[in-house]
């Protein structure tokens, strides 16, 4: 048996190309077209020549008829060799007399004068039959050939036989030359993205400008190289912003290290445990938080979303600040409000504000929470130096710092806000900043609020 493990893949049945495809479907439609015109018009025009001959043949009947009337039987005129009439007596329904095609030949049309729609002569061809009863005591039967006839709808069939295969052939060329000229400029930008590299996205697709689909292709693609080269930026930044942040702890744990191990009398054992506690926490929020993002980024971050009560956020946050002494904190704002979200992501996207407030005031952190179009309202003030409103938002990119007061000896690794504006977006609310009545900043975090019972 054979291991399906080895087994190899299946081999991709290759499609004709659109060139191709489209040319086909416009010879076969016309193809059919013409066949199904070609037919309708022999059918019709052999139907229109049929009907004339009858009609001829008919007032052949008619005038030999009167003829016989007025002068006679044996005075009925010799006709072409196309043509033949013949008198048929009523009573006994034998030939009376007929012209030179059928003088030999018997009775064409019974005594009711009843005679079939076409008749053989042998060598002679076929001719359609016409009989006139209202002639005195003979029954006069007239015919004529239908051998032109014959030959006009043959020749109909055979122009039409040509004609078709020749109509389709100019228009399948034509199909396909209007087609891979419609396709070049497509082909065109096939060519130039497949140029475009991994370590260059600088290059974008030359624009046709011509207003329709195709232009529109083109901006389509250039937009999305666009969006690619500003992701490969963006990633190439946090990795070397990731890099300098991660060396900077690392250097001062290997610094501290190398002193105590040259010089122990210069570092006392608990201040080199302090240090190595602070920088292993920094490592640890820093590395958390990359986590976090990547798989915002990844769209992996998985929320469980349950009710949770916002108040009780606040008021652990407000209980930890005091219970650090560094900040006075004011929760007497905070209302209860509840929230369909993932708790443990709420908290962590509190604390980030919190945490952000506290190392930029200067005295003061006020922590409230509301209800505000339709949405629950959490607001952190602090009254630190503020942030400009030409960078309330460039604070939400990841590792921003704004110059001084909000600089890495403050222990932010940069990742923050950029974490609550994730969290806050995965959970269809918002995240900004704002001028504070106390004077510095004002975080605004706005999530969904819990239904109803």
């Amino acid at each position: 048996m054979t291991d399906p493990r080895h087994t190899p893949p299946a081999r991709k049945r290759r499609r004709a190309g659109i060139r191709s495809r489209i040319t086909a479907v416009s010879v076969g439609a016309v193809a059919i077209a013409l066949v199904i015109g070609a037919i309708g018009f022999w059918l019709t025009l052999r139907s229109s020549l049929y009907g004339q001959l009858d009609l001829a043949t008919r007032q052949d009947a008619v005038a030999f008829a009167e003829q016989a009337d007025q002068v006679g039987e044996d005075a009925l005129p010799d006709v072409d060799d196309d043509r033949f009439w013949q008198l048929i007596d009523r009573d006994s329904g034998s030939v009376v007399a007929g012209s030179d095609l059928v003088e030999d030949l018997s009775a064409i049309a019974d005594r009711n004068g009843t005679a079939p729609p076409f008749v053989s002569l042998g060598a002679d061809g076929v001719f359609a039959v016409a009989a006139e009863r209202e002639s005195g005591d003979v029954i006069v039967v007239a015919g004529r050939s239908t051998s032109t006839i014959e030959e006009t709808l043959g020749s109909v069939a055979t122009l039409l036989t040509v004609a078709v295969p020749l109509i389709a052939l100019v228009v399948g060329i034509t199909t396909w030359i209007a087609v891979g000229r419609a396709l070049a400029p497509v082909e065109r930008m096939r060519r130039q993205v497949d140029a475009v590299t991994a370590s260059d996205l600088s290059q974008r697709v030359e624009d046709p400008r011509t207003g329709d689909e195709l232009g529109r292709l083109a901006h389509t693609l250039n937009d999305m190289l666009g969006r690619l080269e500003d992701s490969q930026r963006a990633q190439r930044r946090f990795i070397s912003d990731a890099s300098h942040e991660l060396k900077s702890p690392l250097a001062v744990l290997r610094q501290y290290a190398e002193v105590a191990a040259a010089h122990p009398e210069r570092v006392s054992a608990d201040e080199l445990t302090e240090t190595v506690l602070d920088e292993g926490q920094r490592l640890e929020r820093l590395v958390q938080g990359m986590l976090v993002l990547a798989r915002a980024d990844e769209r992996a971050l998985t929320i469980t979303a349950v009710d949770v009560d916002l108040d009780d956020v606040l008021y652990a946050e407000a209980q930890r600040l005091r219970a650090l002494g560094k900040v006075e904190t004011d929760a007497s704002a905070v209302r209860p409000v509840r929230v369909h979200a993932d708790a443990a992501l709420v908290r962590q996207a509190v604390r980030n504000l919190v945490d952000n407030a506290a190392r930029h005031a200067r005295t003061r952190v006020v922590l409230s929470s509301d209800v505000a179009d339709g949405m629950a309202l959490v607001t952190v003030d602090d009254d630190g130096p503020g942030v400009p409103p030409d960078q309330r938002e460039r604070v939400f990119e990841r590792f921003v710092r704004l110059d001084d007061a909000r600089s890495r000896d403050a222990g932010g690794s940069g990742l923050g806000l950029a974490i609550v504006r994730e969290i806050a977006v995965r959970h269809g609310g918002s995240a900004r900043l704002a001028e504070s009545l106390l004077g510095g900043a004002r975080a605004e975090l706005r999530l969904p609020l819990a239904p109803a019972d």
